[in-house]
């Protein structure tokens, strides 16, 4: 079997709208840049982003509950930024970035991110509470 050349493949394109979609999400999450750039290189679990643990890693703006993580976090993987890491028993409770999410993080690096703006925030959740279940 021949040896595939991963910095020869093609990435992913995205369309303007599918790009800023993501963009808004991420800039209006509870996250900081700092959590999307560890999942650049690996996986992060849930116990090392919610509660006091989201504070000193740095990885969120404010302490968030297991369930008020994971339902910021649901959100960017249907967006499409993020992915439940799958191990040989099934899901775990780690997250890992997709091509679009790697492509933003990639984007941001070395620098934060702009402020959402009230039309952001408000844009993200219109988006967010009536999206479609597919």
């Amino acid at each position: 079997m021949p040896a595939i050349d991963s910095q020869a493949q093609k990435s992913f394109t995205y369309t303007n709208s599918t790009q800023k979609r993501a963009s808004r999400a991420l800039r209006c999450s509870p996250f900081k840049l700092s959590l999307f750039e560890q999942m650049l290189s690996q996986r992060v679990a849930m116990g090392e982003i919610s509660g006091s643990n989201g504070l000193k890693n740095n990885y969120t703006k404010r302490s968030l509950s297991e369930l008020a993580a994971d339902n910021a976090l649901v959100w960017l993987i249907e967006v499409g930024l993020l992915r439940r890491e799958v191990d040989g028993q099934g899901i775990t409770d780690s997250f890992r970035l997709t091509p679009l999410g790697r492509q933003l993080a990639e984007s941001f690096q070395n620098q934060d991110w702009a402020a959402p703006t009230l039309g952001d925030r408000l844009l993200n959740s219109l988006t967010r509470i009536f999206r479609l279940p597919f």
